[in-house]
């Protein structure tokens, strides 16, 4: 690749096209591979921290080492259900975007084993644009919340009705906008239905 396209690419965040053949290649050898096992690999190839929990208790103990090893203060946290594991774990968060957050402890609608992508609405990040969340994003999410692919989160989302402000987020990366923050560490603390 020439030096002056890797330059554009690093400039609007592109990845390059080096990293997209990987991902491509990884996921073309998954292709027949259990969808939560594809998705795990292509997540954690992207950037992602993966962490799969059998139970409510293992979620709430891989939370608070992650609070503890990443120098968590304080979360914008907006959902009641998540704002009660950080009360178990006695963590300062706040209902409403601030500055003083250094993470996010959000849902999420979809996992899209296709590329390892995490589909976030204004049903997980209320009002605020995806490139306003904190440098560090923990998200809570279900076994049944992995999709094949984008087709088939659509189609589920069209059933639902309703929801609005779509974007993806991998690894540390944005899909659909571009993150304000370079460094961005993306948790996903999976549990099973």
């Amino acid at each position: 690749m020439n030096l002056f396209k890797r330059i554009v690419n690093k400039l609007t965040n592109q990845p390059e096209e080096e990293e997209k053949q990987s991902l491509e290649k990884l996921g073309d050898s998954l292709k027949n591979a259990d969808l939560d096992y594809k998705f795990a690999q292509l997540f954690t190839h992207s950037g992602g921290f993966f962490n799969y929990c059998a139970d409510e208790a293992e979620a709430l103990q891989t939370l608070n080492q992650i609070i503890k090893i990443e120098g968590i203060s304080n979360i914008f946290c907006w959902d009641k259900e998540l704002q009660s594991f950080l009360n178990v774990v006695k963590t300062p968060f706040t209902p409403e975007m601030e500055h003083s957050n250094d993470a996010a402890l959000i849902t999420c609608e979809y996992l899209i084993a296709y590329d390892g992508r995490i589909m976030l609405s204004h049903n997980n990040i209320l009002h605020y644009h995806s490139s306003r969340l904190p440098g560090k994003i923990i998200i809570m999410a279900n076994v049944s919340q992995i999709v094949n692919n984008l087709n088939d989160a659509m189609g589920k989302i069209k059933r639902n009705g309703n929801i609005k402000n779509l974007t993806s987020i991998s690894g540390g990366q944005s899909s659909l906008d571009t993150s304000s923050h370079t460094n961005t560490k993306l948790f996903l603390l999976l549990l099973e239905d």
